[in-house]
């Protein structure tokens, strides 16, 4: 993966698989090997703001996004196609502020373990230097959802034998 100043520059969109307006961030800003790192600027219009404010949920999804971006970010930089993931869990969920629509937030994610399609990662949303949410998230690649669907018809094979 690259750092900030050898980054090859690709729009948000062709990162992840949400589209507007489903996007909830705005820049990747690093990527490298465990480690991505995105901003956002919270708009009015945004479907995650309630009453002003950058909701939890909002939160989650911006952070589920940036761990895609960095994924997107390497499958395009080695002419791959990138997985689907989808949030397996959330566990250590704490908001501490929700950031107001105006915003600037900063996403750090970091991959803490990495198993066949599954991934473990630490999320973190600050702005400036001030942390306002922080999770881990379990994170399976559809890939997963295959390898499961295959052995469950190998098992219900062997059963009518």
């Amino acid at each position: 993966m690259a750092s900030p100043e050898k980054m090859t520059r690709y729009p948000i969109i062709d990162l992840i698989p949400q589209k507007e307006p489903f996007v909830m961030i705005g820049e990747l800003i690093r990527a490298e090997e465990g480690t991505t790192v995105t901003t956002f600027r919270i708009s009015a219009d945004n479907p995650l703001v309630v009453d002003s404010v950058f909701s939890a949920g909002g939160m989650i999804e911006n952070i589920a996004q940036t761990a895609a971006a960095g994924m997107g970010y390497k499958c395009l930089t080695e002419k791959s196609a990138p997985p689907v993931g989808f949030i397996g869990g959330i566990k250590n969920l704490q908001i501490f502020s929700q950031p107001s629509v105006g915003s600037h937030i900063t996403t750090l994610v970091k991959v803490e373990h990495e198993v066949l399609n599954a991934r473990v990662v630490r999320g973190e949303i600050r702005i400036g230097d001030t942390l306002v949410a922080s999770c881990e998230m379990k994170i399976l690649a559809k890939s997963f959802f295959e390898v499961l669907r295959i052995k469950e018809k190998k098992a219900i094979w062997k059963r009518k034998m």
